[in-house]
């Protein structure tokens, strides 16, 4: 493994980010487990970077990849492609979205890319309220709105963007303020800064919950609030689920669900978890903000016959087993195990999240600092013990972020939380 190591090391970006110090090399999986290329078995529990939704070597899906591939692999959108058609049309129904309108592309920054392009065209301006502590993508224009300071290498940006308070519930300096408070005084602060901005604003731009940022989130119904305010205005809601999509979050399908007092977003941008490995991403936009581009525009790649039969195979085996309602019953039942974990452990700020979307905030004992050394050597001892879980967090990686297929069962979510239990005892 170390010569695989070396060659990286040799041909690959610096940048790059490899997990432990002996990084492991994944050969295959199944279900909910993966093997590494020395044999050693683990219980996945961040599939991919949320992106293995249901789960692994899904037959349904790799049937469907296998019967396309050898059909037609490509044909980019210059002709008409059924598969493309057909999960359009599923996704459209699905999204909340009225008269709505699907582009895909590979990935969720391409996908924020294309919200962003749509938005600002729509808005003939360049402003763009995002939240901080958020994230949206590696390209130039979505690191321009990426409220993360270590996920955004340049201040340099095509785009004019002003950061909103209410991303994170539980500090900064509305933290102490119940609910009510918290919401009403971003709402407020919403307002002054638009009072203070010169022209129009284009969108907001906003995680329901913020996924590298750490699973944290505003109360329910924030985004419903500030879409009172953003409708006065004009200005356009883009809602980020390459996360929160697809029945995550357990208590909905969408994310921008739990603040659907104010009826559904402009625009919705996944990825993510509907290819279930495959490259799929994708904007949904009501007819009159998507048909705004007056230039032409094609994707070579986005949609294309074998991601969008993944897709098609995978959404079905999603909503056929009722996955959104697996993870609202077992994510509530591993949220709370862990929360009983670590209530006596002081190195644990807060155990957070929705459904199958759960993080551990780690900091130094006494202190609200983040406690990076923890945070990596509880992610190598889990590793160690069976289990891959992630890590984020807003100025560092404190965070250890917890995210399975959607499919866990009860007896793996009891058995990924003994081996994070040991994981934190020996190091906490």
């Amino acid at each position: 493994m170390k010569d695989l190591y070396d060659r990286h090391r040799a041909v690959l970006p610096d940048w790059l980010a490899l997990y432990y110090d002996d990084p492991i090399e994944i050969t295959h999986g199944e279900g909910r487990h993966v093997w590494d290329a020395e044999g050693n078995k683990y219980l996945d529990f961040f599939g991919g970077i949320l992106t293995t939704m249901t789960a692994h070597a899904l037959p349904e899906v790799t049937k469907a990849v296998s019967e396309q591939a050898g059909r037609i692999i490509h044909s980019s959108t210059l002709y008409l492609n059924r598969p493309m058609i057909e999960l359009a049309e599923r996704i459209a129904a699905l999204s909340g979205i009225p008269d709505a309108r699907v582009f895909f592309t590979t990935s969720g920054t391409e996908a924020n890319d294309t919200a962003l392009l749509l938005a600002t065209t729509y808005r003939r301006s360049n402003q763009i309220l995002a939240m901080r502590n958020s994230y949206h993508g590696r390209s130039f224009s979505s690191i321009g709105i990426t409220g993360n300071r270590g996920w955004s290498p340049t201040s340099l940006s095509p785009l004019g963007t002003l950061y909103v308070q209410g991303g994170v519930r539980g500090r900064g300096p509305f933290a102490q303020l119940s609910d009510d408070e918290f919401i009403a005084a971003c709402v407020a602060d919403l307002e002054d800064m638009l009072g203070q901005t010169r022209g129009g604003v284009a969108a907001l731009i906003a995680e329901p919950i913020q996924g590298v940022g750490g699973f944290t989130s505003p109360p329910d119904g924030l985004y419903a609030a500030f879409r009172q305010v953003l409708q006065r205005h004009g200005i356009l809601w883009i809602a980020d689920e390459v996360q929160t999509g697809w029945g995550r979050t357990g208590d909905h399908f969408w994310g921008w669900q739990a603040h659907g007092q104010a009826g559904p977003p402009d625009i919705l941008t996944f990825a993510k978890g509907i290819g279930n490995g495959m490259s799929i991403g994708g904007v949904v936009a009501r007819a009159e903000v998507m048909n705004s581009l007056d230039a032409n525009s094609i994707s070579t790649f986005g949609g294309s016959p074998v991601t969008m039969a993944a897709g098609l195979a995978n959404l079905a085996y999603l909503l056929e087993h009722d996955l959104q309602g697996n993870a609202r019953r077992v994510g509530g039942l591993l949220i709370e195990r862990l929360r009983g974990i670590c209530a006596q452990l002081p190195v644990v700020r807060e155990v957070r999240g929705r459904g199958l979307m759960i993080g551990i905030e780690l900091v130094k004992p006494g202190t609200d600092e983040a406690n990076l050394e923890a945070a990596a050597a509880v992610l190598e001892e889990a590793r160690a013990g069976g289990l891959l879980i992630g890590k984020g967090g807003g100025h560092s990686t404190s965070v250890l972020r917890i995210a399975p297929p959607l499919s866990l069962t009860v007896a793996e979510a009891e058995e990924g939380a003994a081996i994070l239990e040991r994981a934190l005892r020996s190091v906490c």
